[in-house]
């Protein structure tokens, strides 16, 4: 067992995502905040909420493309009988990214149109992609490998 990772009273391991949670909670508001002044005092305020405003337009314009054209994909492959597993996390990241983008702030908003982007998305999906296999690995005990 990880140090970090502790006993509940059922005797279960807690999950350590929880910190992260809340750390993220602290973090990520002041640090926009601090980037805000910053860009503040560099551009001017007037000017800092009209690029805020103007990243919100962006963003929720691309945010209903992508959405209609994830919701599109994910249509066709249902009705052709496809697996839709790229659709799906197609349209998970444009929610995610849709949901960041509604939150004030220039580095929540980088980090929402790194998801929504078509030419990011994949990049992201990967990403995702990575961190279900490692965690569907580590809780079942499956040993990756080729099988000859």
């Amino acid at each position: 067992m990880a140090p970090a990772e502790k006993l509940n009273r059922s005797g279960r391991r807690r999950p350590r995502w929880g910190w992260y949670v809340f750390l993220a909670l602290l973090v990520v508001p002041v640090a926009e905040i601090a980037l805000i002044v910053a860009v503040g005092s560099v551009v001017g305020g007037w000017q800092t909420i009209v690029l805020l405003l103007v990243e919100s337009a962006l963003g929720a314009y691309l945010v209903k493309r992508e959405g209609a054209r994830s919701w599109q994909a994910l249509r066709v492959a249902l009705n052709t009988g496809q697996m839709p597993g790229r659709e799906l996390a197609d349209a998970t990241l444009v929610l995610i990214g849709g949901t960041l983008l509604l939150t004030p702030g220039f580095l929540t908003d980088i980090a929402g149109f790194f998801f929504i982007l078509p030419l990011t998305r994949p990049i992201t999906r990967r990403w995702l992609q990575g961190v279900v296999e490692r965690r569907l690995v580590d809780r079942s005990g499956i040993i990756r490998g080729e099988v000859i």
